[in-house]
């Protein structure tokens, strides 16, 4: 295998691509002497030329049509980094084929068409990798698939979104408020240009999708995701979460229940300050996995940016190019029958945080603990603004902290609650995980 020349076709040179560029330049030496492979990138597909050969790529090296790619005989390894779907996908398709092993990092590819371009890529004995897919730097893809191959995943808890992270931490930190803390974000480079992926929870569900699909052998659809993103909230529910203990962080959960049912979701979820996820600050993403025999591990690292992710793309690379050398038909994604549908949303269980804004008469803390008694919801604990702090004469915040219920009930609680002629505004709820 020493000096095996394995040559990649790559499509797009944004941020990642660029990366996975320049890391391969300078990196190329020590690749070898460590793999026994050369890597070179002979044909680059760009939709901006000038950008491009700003990265130093031969202008012969450069294509506009990424069909050059995917169909060259020169490559053995087709790269997707343009982003997007519906042209991601057919690059995919085509580059599988044609016969080309594929390295992608694009989450919302696999998210929503994962499970044909994994039948297809089975079906022609291709290999696809995508570690750089979910969290950047983080193996946390391998590890699943390989590491933790003999356990039954319990449970993922995961804070895969960089974005909401660091805006999070901000308004906890700094005291800014949501728009002051994106505009942060923004100005910083840590947030898209439009940051609706990142802030509605759409980019940690994504990469969720994939975790789960991998855990438990059943590619989940989105359709079946449940996701609530950060900008729903407000700098006090953050002041509440802190004084009860709290820290907030958006938060996927994948697990399965004793039937088998497969549960995934992402939100804005209230973490004991004591466990080492609340901890997780600024653009860093970690994930926490529960294995039946291994118990719980945990994987920490730069969720986003050029060099970690194109890290991933890179140590991808490297495996694609020991499967082109060997003739290797996996990894992928491996189907199996241990687990079945995705849990419903309303029978999902959990704790829960309430801010509920209500006119301050008497009678009122009584009558909410009333409906949620009615429902069978108890109470854990309770919180109210302190003298001072309210924001508008005769209004008034009371939070209820709640024991666990299932998800459909807590809503039923919530309308005949919200119908009270003294609560003045949606009920804000948060849940609250007990990891």
């Amino acid at each position: 295998m020493a000096g095996k020349h394995i040559k990649i076709g790559l499509a797009g040179l944004g941020t990642v691509g660029g990366g996975l560029w320049s890391n391969l330049e300078r990196n190329r030496d020590l690749i070898e002497s460590r793999s026994g492979i050369r890597l070179t990138i002979p044909m680059v597909a760009v939709r901006d030329m000038a950008k491009a050969k700003a990265f130093g790529v031969p202008a012969d090296s450069l294509t506009t049509n990424w069909q050059d790619v995917t169909r060259s005989e020169d490559v053995d390894i087709v790269v997707e980094l343009i982003g997007g779907v519906d042209t991601a996908y057919d690059l995919v398709m085509d580059a599988i084929d044609q016969g080309k092993v594929v390295v992608t990092g694009n989450k919302a590819l696999l998210a929503e068409r994962g499970a044909e371009i994994f039948k297809r890529a089975g079906e022609k004995g291709v290999p696809v990798f995508y570690e750089a897919a979910v969290a950047g730097g983080i193996p946390i893809i391998k590890a699943l698939r390989e590491s933790l191959i003999g356990n039954h995943v319990t449970g993922i808890y995961g804070i895969i979104n960089g974005t909401s992270n660091y805006i999070l931490t901000r308004m906890t930190d700094a005291g800014l408020s949501f728009a002051d803390a994106l505009k942060e974000a923004s100005d910083l480079g840590y947030a898209e240009a439009d940051p609706y992926l990142d802030i509605s929870g759409w980019d940690a569900a994504h990469k969720a999708a994939i975790l789960a699909s991998i855990a438990y052998g059943s590619w989940v659809s989105i359709e079946d995701l449940h996701v609530e993103g950060i900008d729903g909230l407000s700098l006090s529910d953050v002041h509440y979460a802190e004084r009860l203990g709290y820290a907030i962080k958006l938060l996927s959960v994948v697990k399965a229940d004793d039937e088998g049912r497969i549960e995934v979701r992402t939100q804005p979820s209230l973490i004991p300050n004591e466990h080492i996820l609340a901890s997780v600050s600024g653009v860093f993403n970690a994930v926490a996995v529960h294995g039946d025999s291994s118990g719980e591990s945990l994987y920490y690292g730069s969720g986003a940016g050029q060099d970690p992710t194109s890290s991933s793309v890179l140590a991808d690379v490297v495996d694609a190019a020991y499967a082109v050398d060997t003739h290797q038909r996996g990894p992928g994604f491996v189907p199996h029958g241990h687990y079945g549908e995705v849990k419903p949303i309303e029978d999902t269980v959990s704790e829960y945080y309430l801010r509920i804004t209500v006119t301050d008469q008497p009678g009122v803390i009584a009558g909410i603990s009333t409906a949620l008694a009615a429902h069978g919801i108890g109470i854990r604990a309770t919180s109210s603004l302190k003298p001072g702090e309210m924001k508008e004469a005769g209004f008034d915040e009371v939070i209820f902290v709640l024991h666990a219920s299932r998800y459909g009930t807590l809503l039923a609680a919530l309308k005949e609650i919200e119908a009270f002629d003294y609560v003045t505004a949606p009920v804000v709820h948060l849940r609250v995980e007990q990891l």
